[in-house]
């Protein structure tokens, strides 16, 4: 059966990522009905459509031809085979005479390099496509389900189904509970910072690790993660992601240098592909150690979303700083920055999962609403602050469902004169 085309907002490219494409791309033009990518091919072209449209199908598992979405001027396809050398997932071609921009792998990887914010827009760009083809397998899997009803007559592979299902549900409440002993049961809390927390994964086990550990008597060492990946897999590279950082905290209070060395783990267990694991996956981070005697944070931001900062008095402003994603492309540059913390200060850490709920009318909540959330919230009392956003996120949503992990991290220095 053929599926509506669906427009996914964040594949159009931004003002600024189209612009630098189109200095390194090659510009070329195609009439209707030719193909561009073909499904199970091993490809190395990223394209941006400059004008035209093309159809994205996919040929399931049974033969049947399936419609996953059409794209239109300023969006992009292809990027995923650039990260990975793995065979295309569809099949595209041109729906009409069609204009695009062509940019190589080698062009690609010198790209990542040099604009750590487009490196984190194509990653984003990646877990759009990889949230649209889940939910497509999804449906096939429900109207699968339908016909096995339907035929009552096939009992025994009905049963096998059940069992099968039963094993996987086991295997992901197993993967929960350890993801349930991986993160802090209580965080630390000292006379002049109190840290609160607050994560509710979208399915069963997520992949966003956060934890505060003292270092020594003066330094904490702070963290927020996602591995771009859920279920089992995430679980498992969230054990090993959160074991090498304080692994390393304890060697360095130096973040870049704890950061270097977490990445080079990560590549030597597989160079991005965690064969090990089953799975290709990365790793988003921020890392900071706090002294708490000087109030100096200093931190390094590994694509993570950008922390923001209250200061007394002040509306938030997002925290600084670049910087690509860990353990899968060789060749990453960091930078440590430094802030200091005042008393009274507030400084929320989150993942990409907070401003990219979607509402029913497929709205993202966004950096905007968030920052008025956390104005608002800083007003409340003590370990209320985070429930207070998330109840503005909920309220907001309606009744959309959560396709990714909402996780938050607050760190309050205290101010005692008060």
């Amino acid at each position: 059966m053929i599926q509506p085309s669906v427009e996914d907002p964040a594949t159009f490219l931004d003002p600024h990522t189209l612009s630098v494409i189109r200095q390194v791309g090659m510009m070329k033009t195609y009439p209707a009905d030719t193909l561009l990518t073909r499904q199970g091919e091993i490809e190395d072209t990223f394209y941006v459509l400059d004008s035209g449209n093309v159809i994205v199908v996919r040929l399931a598992e049974d033969g049947e031809e399936q419609m996953l979405a059409t794209l239109g001027p300023r969006q992009s396809f292809g990027e995923m085979a650039l990260i990975d050398d793995k065979p295309r997932l569809a099949t595209i071609k041109t729906l009409t005479e069609s204009t695009v921009l062509e940019m190589t792998a080698d062009q690609f990887r010198d790209l990542l390099r040099h604009d750590p914010d487009l490196a984190l827009h194509i990653t984003r760009r990646v877990l759009a496509n990889l949230r649209r083809l889940d939910q497509v397998a999804i449906q096939d899997l429900r109207e699968k389900n339908d016909l096995l009803h339907q035929a009552y007559l096939e009992l025994q592979a009905a049963q096998l189904v059940l069992v099968e299902k039963k094993r996987l549900e086991r295997e992901m409440e197993l993967a929960a509970e350890m993801q349930r002993n991986l993160l802090p049961a209580a965080l630390p809390s000292f006379e002049d910072y109190r840290f609160y927390s607050y994560l509710a994964p979208a399915r069963h086990v997520g992949g966003d690790l956060f934890d505060v550990r003292p270092i020594d008597e003066e330094n904490v060492a702070i963290l927020i993660a996602d591995v771009a990946d859920k279920g089992v897999h995430a679980a498992l590279l969230m054990a090993v992601t959160r074991t090498l950082f304080f692994q390393e905290a304890v060697r360095s209070l130096s973040p870049r240098e704890v950061v270097y060395a977490v990445h080079s783990a990560l590549l030597s267990i597989g160079g991005g592909n965690l064969e090990g694991y089953g799975m290709d996956a990365f790793v988003t981070a921020f890392y900071a150690v706090l002294n708490r005697p000087s109030g100096k944070l200093t931190y390094v931001r590994a694509a993570q979303d950008r922390p923001l900062w209250i200061r007394a008095g002040a509306r938030p402003e997002p925290l600084e700083g670049n910087g690509r994603f860990l353990g899968m492309i060789d060749g990453l540059e960091l930078q440590e920055h430094q802030i200091m913390l005042q008393p009274g200060d507030n400084l929320l850490l989150y993942s990409d999962g907070v401003t990219d709920q979607m509402n029913e009318a497929d709205e993202s909540y966004g950096v905007e609403r968030l920052k008025a959330a956390f104005q608002a919230a800083v007003g409340e009392s003590d370990g209320n602050q985070l429930l207070f956003i998330v109840k503005d996120i909920d309220n907001w949503r309606g009744r959309a469902p959560a396709f990714d992990d909402l996780t938050m991290l607050l760190v309050q220095a205290i101010d005692r004169s008060s």
